[in-house]
């Protein structure tokens, strides 16, 4: 087997990712990208390689170069979880007998907490007065949904008009990630948010047009105009930091459960299938707290020199 069947190979495998098993566009633009780097490092070796007389050895000092080179742990554990998807599918084809990235695991990198905005900077964001220009109108509605609902960037951009019945009773029925639904709650500045806007979607929508949010053009507005005008609303209020939407469901999450301190709450309205994956807010509220320990508890203080 030569290097040429490692093309053909992950091409099928990659075909099979995305026809058979329904992998988003861009998982599978994910894995080939990790794919293509393991057909360069091996068509770096001495003997050109070939996929059939890799050992595990090999494999690790593939991770060891790419560590080298500056590859953290996560983005480690992603490469090789796309290799040992694509070695299993190769074994079960009969094409290796044994998978040589079974047993390794990339080195650990120390967890990045989310950062958040602070309630004053969230209020200063969203602090924008009734316009009546319906793409203000329209920002305006989006950025308080996000904040007040803690949605994923692409499940606001697949709103249709269709929510508004659940908006009349102050939530909203979200089909998240693998197709799982939740519903949330939409708060009372919100909601009045998008009652404006849906006053003036009529002077921007297409007439046929399903979308909750739409641009000038009167289709749905894509995630990355979503995200661009956001970062633009963040640098005109005067933010610190760059503002995305995922910032703001960050924002969401922490605030909340500094304010309730109900994890499985937040972990129903986030649609996150594991605790864990909340917990991590708990850290951010941890954080919170330290600080404001730090400011005002008087044996926290230093001393003035």
């Amino acid at each position: 087997m030569t290097i040429t069947d490692i093309q053909a190979n992950s091409d099928r495998y990659l075909d099979e990712l995305a026809q058979q098993r329904r992998l988003s566009p861009h998982t599978v633009a994910n894995y080939r990208r990790d794919l293509t780097l393991l057909k360069r490092l091996i068509d770096d070796l001495p003997d050109g390689g070939a996929l059939d007389t890799l050992q595990t050895a090999q494999i690790r000092r593939f991770l060891a170069q790419l560590h080298s080179r500056g590859l953290g742990g996560r983005s480690l554990g992603r490469v090789l979880s796309a290799w040992r998807g694509f070695f299993r599918w190769l074994v079960q084809h009969g094409a290796l007998t044994v998978n040589p990235a079974d047993g390794l695991r990339p080195p650990k990198s120390p967890k990045a907490l989310p950062k958040a905005l602070s309630p004053d900077e969230a209020n200063r964001l969203l602090a924008v007065s009734a316009s009546d220009d319906p793409l203000e109108s329209r920002d305006q509605a989006m950025f308080e949904l996000f904040y007040s609902s803690g949605l994923r960037l692409a499940e606001l951009a697949a709103l249709d008009l269709s929510c508004r019945e659940d908006l009349q009773n102050g939530e909203l029925r979200i089909i998240g990630k693998r197709n799982k639904a939740r519903i949330v709650p939409v708060g009372r500045l919100a909601l009045a948010a998008l009652a404006h806007w849906l006053a003036q979607r009529p002077q921007l929508a297409a007439a046929d047009e399903p979308a909750l949010f739409v641009g000038q053009r009167g289709k749905r507005l894509g995630v990355r105009m979503i995200a661009l005008r956001l970062a633009r609303r963040g640098l005109r209020q005067g933010l610190p930091i760059q503002v995305h939407p995922h910032l703001l469901r960050h924002s969401f999450a922490s605030h909340l459960l500094q304010s309730a301190g109900d994890l499985r709450a937040v972990q129903e309205m986030l649609g996150h299938s594991s605790i864990a994956s909340t917990q991590v807010y708990t850290h951010l509220d941890f954080q919170h707290l330290a600080k404001v320990y730090d400011q005002a508890h008087p044996r926290a203080k230093r001393k003035a020199d």
